[in-house]
């Protein structure tokens, strides 16, 4: 039991030891000067007014000199910590040298942002050499107590306690990127097959043209190169599509054999709305000669679009399904009558909506997903008709 535990705790030491640097969006310059100003401002405020604060200069120093180096509390946790917490210890020490007390500042406190940025985008090593710099320094600042323990006990608990939410931060936001990994991953498998399906519709035309001219050649040339014409076309088609889904990876899995749904397909989804909600597809426009990929894109996100609508659309009543196509693209437009207000408030999209742009950025378009302009929530996908455009 020992020796598993003991398997369970370095494997997990290990782990956290090679975990890599988190990538961090990067802030605004103008709030990064904004809360620097603020600082400075308050320790300037408190070695003003502060009666009991011993050596002002150097207290202001140790106190506001870190301030600056907060900007880079994400990009370099390490160096920030080790700066902030060595200038508190500093200052800490003060009583040491003749001191009546020790000239740490109240506005100090901003050091707990630094536990939270260190767990939440250091790296492993970052957050273990950390760590170890802030919980020796709080223990040699709190050991000339003669309540040294608890002191120490009590405010280790306090710095760490950031370090626990930027853990925990950090866990969920790795979760959250998983999981949209997992959604990208399933709509390139989908789209691999349905790559693989058009690819060996257009094969088994050529093979069948090939087959057909071979037998006609002798007694009718010019039945051959007809033929050799329509081979010619079925082969310009296949390598369009192949070349349109470059990068599309597939793992395992065997093919749909099913056949791949269009934008005919798309009217048939009304049927099953019910529940109260009537629903009204329009198609329009150029949508002939649309290619295979393109066709079951369209279904796929008006399908999606529509069960959304009727999982989510508080008190709809009405659904309606635009689809237009010109010489250049198609647009998809997907728009209830329902209750935005949820979506209003800042909700962070679904899988279901990150899988369909998604797939909309696979075929080369765009999808943008919002609430309507008077009520209910509307998808827009545009997908070019040929790749490259």
């Amino acid at each position: 039991m020992f020796s598993t535990l003991k398997r369970v705790i370095k494997n997990a030491v290990r782990s956290l030891w090679h975990e890599p640097r988190v990538p961090y969006p990067p802030m605004r310059r103008q709030r990064e000067l904004t809360l620097a100003a603020v600082l400075v401002a308050m320790a300037c405020i408190e070695v003003l007014l502060r009666p009991d604060l011993p050596w002002r200069p150097l207290a202001l120093v140790f106190g506001a000199g870190p301030v600056l180096a907060l900007r880079w509390r994400r990009s370099h946790p390490l160096p920030v910590i080790a700066l902030a917490f060595g200038a508190q210890a500093l200052a800490d020490t003060a009583a040491l040298f003749g001191a009546p007390r020790s000239a740490v500042l109240f506005t100090t406190a901003y050091v707990l942002l630094l536990p939270y940025s260190l767990l939440r985008w250091g790296s492993g090593r970052e957050a273990a050499v950390g760590l170890a710099i802030i919980v020796v320094l709080v223990v040699l600042g709190e050991s000339d107590r003669s309540d040294g323990f608890i002191e120490t006990a009590r405010a280790t608990a306090v710095v760490l306690l950031p370090a626990a939410l930027g853990a925990a931060m950090r866990y969920r936001s790795n979760s959250l990127i998983r999981s949209m990994d997992q959604v990208r991953l399933r709509e390139r498998e989908q789209l691999a097959r349905e790559l693989h399906d058009t690819v060996a519709h257009h094969i088994s035309a050529i093979v069948v043209q090939a087959q057909a001219g071979r037998v006609v050649a002798a007694s009718r040339p010019e039945a051959a190169v007809n033929v050799l014409t329509v081979i010619e076309g079925e082969a310009s088609r296949t390598l369009t599509e192949m070349r349109s889904m470059v990068g599309v990876l597939r793992e395992g899995g065997q093919s749909d054999l099913s056949p791949q749904r269009g934008v005919a397909d798309i009217e048939q989804l009304a049927q099953g709305a019910g529940n109260g909600v009537s629903m009204e597809v329009e198609l329009s426009g150029k949508l002939d000669d649309l290619r295979p990929l393109v066709e079951g894109a369209i279904y796929r996100l008006a399908q999606e679009s529509i069960t959304n609508a009727l999982q989510h659309a508080r008190g709809a009543t009405r659904i309606e399904v635009r689809v237009t196509g010109d010489d250049d693209e198609v647009r998809l437009t997907v728009s209830d009558d329902g209750d935005s207000g949820l979506f209003e408030a800042g909700t962070s999209p679904g899988y279901g909506l990150m899988g369909m742009a998604e797939r909309a950025k696979l075929l080369g378009g765009t999808l943008e997903a919002g609430p309507g302009a008077v009520r209910g929530w509307t998808v827009t996908a545009v997908l070019p008709r040929s790749p490259g455009k």
